[in-house]
């Protein structure tokens, strides 16, 4: 039987394998892209922004396959929700999402997509409505 630990990996590799809103939106509203210098992951997030909420979101980028399910976990779970939510997610959220225990190094690897995410949930608000 597998472990809890064992299906989360699953879900994880399959998110890496077939990730879910990859790629890149028509005119997107907030658009942030970062790398890790350690391990060369990089993540470029678009979101489309309605009245505060996003609608429609997406990534693209290469690197370990924490760092891309994680991207593609996260472009799911934000969609519908309002930006100030965005803003809310932490470590603890990313690791509760993946639900598996991390070392420091993968942990750098998971909070890419969130640091990139947040810094475009930012930044946007320095943009007139």
């Amino acid at each position: 039987l597998m472990g809890s630990d064992d299906l989360y990996r699953e879900a994880i590799l399959d998110y890496y394998k077939h990730p879910r809103h990859k790629g890149h939106l028509d005119s997107p509203d907030i658009q942030y892209h970062d790398h890790n210098p350690f391990c060369g992951d990089e993540i470029t997030i678009e979101l489309k922004v309605e009245n505060g909420v996003v609608v429609d979101a997406a990534f693209d980028g290469h690197g370990c396959a924490i760092s891309q399910a994680t991207a593609s976990m996260l472009m799911e779970e934000i969609i519908g929700k309002p930006l100030d939510d965005l803003k809310a997610l932490d470590k603890e959220s990313i690791l509760e999402m993946l639900g598996i225990e991390i070392g420091p190094v993968r942990l750098k690897c998971a909070l890419l997509p969130l640091k990139v995410l947040k810094a475009g949930a930012y930044g946007l608000e320095e943009w007139p409505e």
